[in-house]
């Protein structure tokens, strides 16, 4: 599969016989602040699909790590196992927003060691479904249980030391928006601006606010001006969700290999700030 499915594509592989053909539909529903997801899922989903929360199934409890941290692999692999993934299993995230916390879910399923076409997120996500004519239903699902083991560290991780290292001798990218990134406005982290050396590239257009993304060629022009063909390219947002469009935007580009993906500094600027002696930039400039 490539890193982003259409909804009749999708529809295609659900209807199937084969059952090792037949994906895996993720529903990883996500607001910030809330309202939870979790019962929109209840009230309509695709047929099959299973709800993951972000912040309770897709990360740790927020901390010295930032808001977000890298899920405990056990944790992980029995919410997987939960949904019914196993380690040859094809997964297809969605949202019904902007398509970022369906990116997350691609990422962290990357990063737990499953390959790369065997992950795609919905292009559209639940809108582009119902859009579509495709059926919702609101009968539970109940997968057999998966076996999929989660192998932690299978997509390039930064800290904060290697963030910094990026910002002075390679590619950094801040993909937050640019009055954030620029330290005009901080809604929800402590500080404002962004770590020094790093560019900005909003993610926030990537998709429109249907969760159609751009055709590759258009996605391409996001990253001009910066060479990320390189192997010192890495990625940061607020806590590690929306800088993964960055990861897979790249590849569905075609300017990243998918074994050679974008580095994810996984605490973002949320574990970049909890340390006071961090230097911090602001401006529009590196």
């Amino acid at each position: 599969m490539a890193p982003l499915l259409s909804a009749p594509d999708l529809a295609d592989a659900l209807a199937t016989p084969d059952p090792a053909l037949r994906p895996v539909v993720l529903d990883v529903r996500h607001r910030i602040g809330g309202p939870p997801g979790r019962p929109d899922h209840d009230s309509a989903h695709l047929p099959g699909a299973v709800f993951l929360d972000l912040d309770l199934d897709l990360a740790d409890p927020p901390g010295a790590g930032g808001r977000h941290p890298l899920p405990d692999p056990a944790r992980l692999q029995e919410a997987l196992r939960r949904a019914g993934i196993s380690d040859d299993s094809l997964v297809v995230a969605h949202d019904d927003g902007n398509g970022l916390a369906a990116v997350r879910a691609w990422w962290v399923l990357r990063w737990a060691g499953l390959p790369a076409h065997h992950v795609a997120v919905l292009n559209g996500g639940f809108a582009g479904w119902v859009a579509a004519g495709l059926p919702t239903t609101a009968e539970p699902s109940r997968p057999a249980p998966g076996t999929v083991t989660v192998r932690p560290g299978s997509m390039p991780v930064a800290d904060a030391e290697g963030a910094a290292e990026l910002g002075r001798t390679g590619v950094l990218i801040d993909a937050r928006a640019a009055a954030r990134y620029r330290g005009e406005t901080e809604p929800i982290d402590p500080v404002a601006g962004h770590v020094p050396g790093a560019h900005n590239v909003p993610v926030l257009d990537f998709a429109g606010a249907d969760g159609r993304w751009p055709a590759p060629a258009e996605l391409a022009t996001r990253f001009a001006g910066l060479d990320i063909g390189g192997p010192d390219v890495g990625a940061y947002c607020g806590s590690g969700v929306t800088a993964a469009a960055l990861v897979l935007g790249a590849e569905y580009a075609g300017l990243r290999a998918p074994e050679a993906p974008i580095t994810l500094y996984a605490g973002s600027w949320s574990h970049w700030v909890t340390d006071p002696q961090r230097p911090v930039a602001v401006g529009d400039r590196p």
